[in-house]
């Protein structure tokens, strides 16, 4: 069941949610949709609205459907937020401008992006970026310094991490490790 409304000869496809509806219910396949999909794993109301509309579900009918399940709670864009904030972060180390990006990703508002990665506290933030730079720090022994501080410099960089913390934290990695680091270059990353 893919969701989508396909059409034999005959009308629907037997088997898809289309078929398996009351005749002429697109409320029912958006219903069946949404239930799916969520059952699956938490998702967006912007999200859930693509899936409706990929499926052939009217605007009316998908905004109806939408409501009713924001209304009794099944989908909630700021819990959603929060949860993904708190989860990516502390699964992947992503920093509060990658995980603004995901969310933006995937259509929540920008004042619950915003209240959502306000929530990450900075000072965990640097935590996160000290032991992704200490797990990955041992792989890039027997390279200069200066490829070092690019490469994970680089690390932080690609997991949303602000240029300046970013340096500060892998400078201060490789000093506590013995690397000449008055050597390296600046915070100013034009200069690596």
């Amino acid at each position: 069941m893919t969701g989508r409304r396909r059409r034999g000869p005959a009308g629907p496809v037997p088997g898809t949610l289309a078929a398996d509806g009351p005749p002429g219910d697109p409320e029912f396949v958006a219903r069946e949709i949404c239930l799916r999909l969520l059952t699956a794993a938490p998702r967006t109301r912007a999200q859930l609205a693509d899936a409706l509309r990929r499926g052939d579900v009217p605007d009316e009918v998908a905004e109806r459907v939408l409501g009713r399940f924001s209304d009794v709670g099944l989908i909630d864009d700021a819990a959603f937020a929060q949860a993904w904030v708190q989860s990516r972060h502390l699964g992947r180390g992503l920093a509060r401008r990658a995980l603004a990006a995901e969310l933006r990703r995937r259509g929540v508002a920008e004042d619950t992006v915003d209240e959502a990665v306000e929530t990450l506290d900075p000072d965990q933030e640097e935590r996160t970026a000290r032991e992704l730079v200490d797990r990955r720090l041992p792989g890039t022994q027997g390279l200069d310094s200066a490829k070092r501080m690019r490469r994970l410099v680089g690390l932080l960089a690609r997991k949303g991490y602000s240029p300046n913390l970013a340096y500060r934290v892998v400078k201060e990695a490789l000093a506590d490790e013995g690397a000449k680091v008055d050597d390296l270059p600046g915070a100013d990353p034009t200069e690596w």
